[in-house]
């Protein structure tokens, strides 16, 4: 147990960040008089941090920048609450994967310098488990890389985070890239690069492994990128993955927010976002050639993960299953105990998703209630 759980967080996670991306991102953005306190100190401790940033980017300059990647990488996308997660946990047991952990997801400046300085700070204060769902929660474990990206860009949807009331622009922008600036998707892709090539040097894979729910309306650009990278696309019943979304959003978000709407909008947002997010996906997964998608419903992978896990190995030929079989076998066995949450869904619940989401039931099959 961490000194401090979500609600009592003194700071935001932006004390990662580098000083240029505050301040882009906190410019003009209005501070709600109950938060100016955790804005001041979470401000004040990123602006005394930011000069050692440049301590990882010489590093970085010398070491990795112009050295090409080993292989392109895998993206696990998913809305989410779609079980995403777990798949990611489950291929990180393969050990010729790398991945983005948790403690670089707030320190993404300070992972080839410092970290051994920040991270025992880390691991003291953050919670042990995850609010909405009791997923532990440890530095090097993995996490999604987005919440690293917001410490590394401005161009980043969980902006959202720290200041929802432009939920719905920063969907349009960074999370599907509709109305995405060219400049800003330049500078998106060249900081994820960057990131890969950290989290590779960090974790000592060969491949990256991506769980990040925002890539899932980011096809293109990702496949421009990385043109050879494959990917597996989550989908869940509907009416749990809003239930479980409000709750996340609603929930988790407040501790970081500098300032708040209300839990009306941000149920308008999520399912609003919701369409979105799988028409974008929908839409931009038509690009990629046969044999690079893997698409499955998260009920299949309960039921079985093991034998799914073998069958995306083969079908996207991913290497390296027999080496790393039973390390997964070993970790899936471990959580059969695990009880998630159970959602009675409402009426109100079921008349918004029949209303916002039916394209998603109908295309997977899904009972509409």
């Amino acid at each position: 147990m961490g000194l401090f759980n979500f609600n009592t967080l003194p700071v935001n996670t932006l004390v990662g960040a580098d000083w240029k991306t505050f301040k882009a991102l906190s410019a003009g953005q209005h501070i709600a008089p109950d938060r100016k306190a955790k804005f001041i100190l979470t401000k004040s401790i990123c602006h005394m941090l930011s000069p050692l940033a440049a301590l990882q980017e010489r590093k970085y300059r010398k070491q990795l920048a112009n050295k090409p990647l080993q292989n392109d990488p895998l993206f696990i996308l998913g809305h989410w609450r779609s079980g995403t997660t777990f798949l990611h946990n489950i291929f990180a047991q393969d050990k010729h994967f790398g991945y983005t952990t948790t403690y670089q997801t707030v320190f993404p400046h300070y992972i080839m310098a410092m970290q051994g300085f920040f991270k025992p700070i880390m691991k003291m204060v953050m919670p042990s488990k995850r609010p909405t769902d009791n997923m532990e929660l440890a530095p090097d474990l993995p996490q999604e890389e987005e919440f690293a990206l917001s410490n590394m860009t401005a161009c980043n949807y969980y902006n959202f985070w720290f200041f929802p009331e432009r939920m719905q622009e920063w969907c349009d922008r960074f999370l599907t890239f509709k109305d995405i600036k060219q400049d800003e998707l330049q500078e998106f892709k060249q900081t994820f690069e960057k990131l890969v090539k950290i989290s590779l040097w960090n974790t000592g894979g060969t491949q990256f492994l991506s769980k990040n729910p925002p890539h899932t309306g980011r096809i293109k650009a990702l496949s421009e990128l990385f043109p050879q990278a494959c990917f597996v696309f989550l989908m869940r019943n509907p009416y749990t993955v809003f239930e479980s979304t409000r709750s996340f959003f609603t929930d988790t978000i407040k501790p970081l927010q500098f300032h708040t709407i209300t839990d009306e909008e941000m149920e308008q947002n999520i399912l609003r976002n919701y369409t979105e997010l799988y028409r974008a996906y929908k839409e931009q997964k038509a690009l990629l050639p046969e044999g690079r998608l893997y698409e499955v419903r998260f009920e299949d992978v309960e039921k079985d993960a093991f034998a799914i896990t073998e069958d995306i190995y083969r079908k996207l030929g991913i290497p390296g299953w027999d080496e790393a079989k039973s390390a997964i076998e070993k970790y899936i066995e471990s959580k059969k105990g695990y009880k998630k949450n159970k959602y009675q869904y409402e009426p109100r619940t079921i008349q918004l998703v029949n209303e916002h989401c039916s394209e998603a039931i109908d295309d997977w099959g899904y009972e509409k209630l």
